[in-house]
Formats: C-alpha cells, structure tokens, sequence
C-alpha cells in the first residue's frame, strides 16, 4: 500500500505520515522545500516523541520524498499507482498542490480502485476546497476524474509546537490526537487506518474540535497575552486566565449541546481534556505563535465569532466569548502581519467600518454592537496611548 502526502512539515511527518505509516502504508511525502525533502531522501527514519500522558517515542521509516516543483513527472506517476493521498499544507496552498493532483488522477490505469483523496487541514471542509480546485482542472473535463477518485472531508487534531533548532527531521507532537472522517464518502470502502475515527456526520465534530479547540487555545493566548506570559501552559497556569478560558468553553459547550446533540456530560469530559492538554508544560507553545493571525480567528464563521454569533441568535448574550475577542483586538505583536495589519484598521476605520471588515457580520446581527462596542473601546485606549 501506499500514500503520497503533500506537505512534510512538523504536521505531515509527526501526525498524518505517522499514522500512515503506522497503518503500513509506503508513504511518499512530497513538498517545495527543497532543503526538507533532502533530508528526507536522505535518511532512513526519523523519530516522533510524544510528551504529556504516557510519553512515547516512535519511529518512522519506509518513506521517500520527491521535491513537488522539480519533479513533477516523478510525482504524477506515484499519484498514478497510489492508495491515498493526503494534504497538510495549510487551506490556502491546496489550490497550487491539487493540479499535480489532478493530472496523477487522470493518468490512473483502469481497474484501479478509485484514488483516496484526504485533506487534513484545519479548515472545514478542507477536502471540498482540494475537490473543487481538482474538478476545475482540464484533466477532469467530461468527468474524466468522477470514477477515479474519492474525496473525503476530515477533522484533524493534534498540537505539535514549534521545534527546538537542531532537532532535524525528529518532531515532539502531544500525545493526544484525533482524525476524524467522513465515511459516507467512501461507500464501504474506507481504509483502514488505526488511530483515525470514520462518523456519519462530520459536521458536529469539525464544530467540536473548532468551538472548544481552537477557540480555546486562542483565548488562552490572547488572555495570556495581556497578562504578560510567554507560553501558553503558563498562561493556563495563571488563575485569572485559565477561569477566563474556562468561562469561553462553558459558552461554547452551550452552543454545542444545544446545536448538535451532545450530552451536557460528553462535552464536559472534551472541555476538561483539551483543558489539560493546555496545561502540558513539555509544549513549549507561545501565546504569540498561538495568538497569530488575528484577524483570521477574528473573521466571520471562525473560532470567535463563528459560536458567539450562534450564540446572539438564540437570545444568548455570550459575555465571555466577547472578553476574548476584547482580548483578541488587543493583541498586537508587532512581528505579526495580520496583527499589524488589524491595528491598522482600528486606527483608519470608523468603530462600524472596522467591525464589519474584521467580522464580517452585518449591521442588524444581534451580536454587531456589542463587538462595535468592544472596537471603539479599543480605538480610544490606541487614541489615549498615543495622545
């Protein structure tokens, strides 16, 4: 069996390609980074250490790794005779890895059973992003690709922080992990992967991992931010933050039980253990890496306004939610371009404008003014500070 993954980064060697590997597929990483993929052709193995409950080490090997601009030929023809391939890129660079995609579909013997075609990024639906750039291809005019392929969306879960320097193809990843994905796509014929989990109805699991995941670890950073700490264990270390980050996830559990159908009990036992894992002191995660890109965990259906806004819907006012987002318009790390870029827009933009261009929720939302609110009391502390 085999797997070509598109992105040999910390996530593609320490989650995905693990659990591939692990799964006994040969798993061919492909990649851009020219330095990366050396390495990678270079050694046998390479090793993940797990830190947190039940620390492991293990070890990886039976891989190749192709340089995706330089060898493209090459790549087409590992996609032509794979069983899998899977992406950990980021959501915006699926548009630039699906042509090789689609042209190693294309070029697929008859016969074959159909390629399986997994995005693992943290977006929703990330596999219909890679789906609809692959169909827009020439090569699947006429729907030259429609029997050659599976597309399947996934929930993908795991913290692997920034790596210590000179640690070289060897990543620390958490011990805990979670990919989940939909079955229905596959029709029976799902592959079988240990450690992955195939459902029904992704939707209620991609909104669990989004809504207390990633939301609460952005409001620790950001929380922690302010409170001038520098990794996000001490953040959840300090009493004040981490009450603040459990009145976040108290709000959005409210939302997800009431949404989807999970038991009050089920989603206290996810709060409590993705609590923990903010607490490992063995990831040295900074509230700043965590807290980047401020005005993406600030946009319309993320992390923040995607629940407090459901929450406004249902006639709930969810204070705690808009202290993080408070928390999350101050944060201003000068080494962070949105940061930047969102300090620019409070500076330039009337408290209305800015709202709308940051959330984008309209006017008449019932969450609209109070995060006006929050944005014209952070333009008057920029004002008094520079005054």
């Amino acid at each position: 069996m085999k797997a070509v993954h598109f992105g040999a980064g910390n996530i593609g060697r320490g989650f995905v390609g693990l659990l591939l590997h692990n799964a006994g597929y040969e798993v061919v990483f492909a990649d851009v980074a020219e330095g990366l993929i050396a390495q990678l052709a270079a050694a046998d193995s390479y090793a993940v250490h797990e830190v947190g409950e039940n620390p492991a080490v293990q070890t990886v090997d039976n891989f190749r790794a192709l340089n995706s601009n330089t060898q493209e030929a090459e790549l087409i023809k590992e996609i032509a005779t794979a069983d899998i391939v899977t992406t950990a890129v980021g959501p915006h660079i699926l548009k630039f890895v699906a042509p090789v995609i689609a042209r190693g579909i294309a070029a697929r013997e008859p016969g074959l059973a159909p390629l399986q075609v997994m995005a693992c990024e943290n977006a929703i639906n990330a596999t219909d992003i890679l789906a609809r750039e692959v169909g827009s291809r020439p090569e699947a005019a006429g729907g030259a690709l429609e029997d050659k392929a599976i597309f399947a969306n996934t929930a993908v879960d795991r913290i692997v922080p920034n790596q210590d320097a000179g640690q070289g193809l060897d990543v620390t990843v958490e011990t805990f992990f979670e990919w989940v994905i939909d079955r229905t796509a596959f029709a029976g014929s799902e592959p079988k992967i240990p450690g992955a989990t195939f459902v029904d109805e992704l939707a209620p699991y991609i909104e669990r991992k989004l809504f207390t995941v990633n939301t609460g670890h952005a409001s620790a950073a950001y929380f922690g931010f302010e409170a001038g700490l520098e990794k996000i264990s001490d953040a959840m270390a300090d009493q004040d933050v981490a009450e603040d980050v459990r009145a976040v996830l108290e709000e959005t559990k409210q939302l997800l039980v009431s949404k989807h159908g999970f038991s009050s009990e089920e989603q206290e036992a996810y709060v409590q253990k993705i609590l923990a894992r903010f607490t490992n002191p063995h990831l040295p995660d900074t509230v700043n890496r965590v807290g980047r890109a401020p005005l993406r965990k600030l946009s319309r259906h993320e992390r923040f306004i995607g629940p407090a806004a459901e929450l406004a819907e249902r006639g709930v006012v969810p204070e705690a939610l808009l202290g993080a987002i408070a928390a999350a318009l101050r944060f201003n790390d000068p080494a962070d371009a949105e940061a930047t870029e969102l300090a620019g827009i409070l500076a330039s933009e009337t408290a209305a404008d800015a709202t709308a261009r940051i959330t984008g929720l309209e006017p008449g939302h019932p969450l609209f003014n109070a995060v006006s609110t929050l944005v014209e009391e952070r333009q008057a502390e920029v004002a008094t500070a520079s005054a």
